[in-house]
């Protein structure tokens, strides 16, 4: 039964990917590029060749479902960011970031509400200084 969901996961994203290889290839040759690696270096991280990775970037090939969650998975990105269907990454990339979030979700809702509070404040006052230092 594995290997069926496995097939019809791999159908999905092929469908999914089929409709826009050329945004998957540039959205992977930027997060490549943004990560300062060649194509050859991202390739053994995942466990394939650099020129497979290139003919992913040109949109000549579709990589299975499980190559596509290494390729997520190592640039900390969703898959949906990945394949196109979001135009935002995973804001919590930085690990330590996605802990503390854990934790702050773990709290009872009062104590969470009260931390988040806190947090859009900061923000708030933090976006008016920037506004201010470019306006000056």
């Amino acid at each position: 039964m594995e290997s069926s969901i496995s097939k019809d996961l791999d159908d999905i994203l092929v469908t999914v990917m089929a409709t826009d290889d050329k945004a998957f290839g540039n959205r992977l040759l930027s997060l490549r590029k943004q990560h300062g690696w060649s194509q050859p270096e991202l390739g053994e991280q995942i466990g394939t060749s650099g020129a497979i990775i290139g003919r992913y970037e040109r949109g000549e090939i579709t990589p299975s479902i499980e190559v596509a969650k290494k390729l997520a998975d190592t640039f900390s990105v969703t898959l949906d960011f990945l394949v196109g269907d979001k135009e935002v990454p995973n804001i919590l990339q930085d690990q330590s970031m996605l802990a503390r979030w854990q934790e702050i979700d773990a709290l009872e809702p009062a104590e969470r509400d009260r931390i988040l509070s806190v947090v859009d404040s900061l923000v708030r006052d933090a976006k008016t200084r920037q506004a201010y230092r470019m306006s000056a």
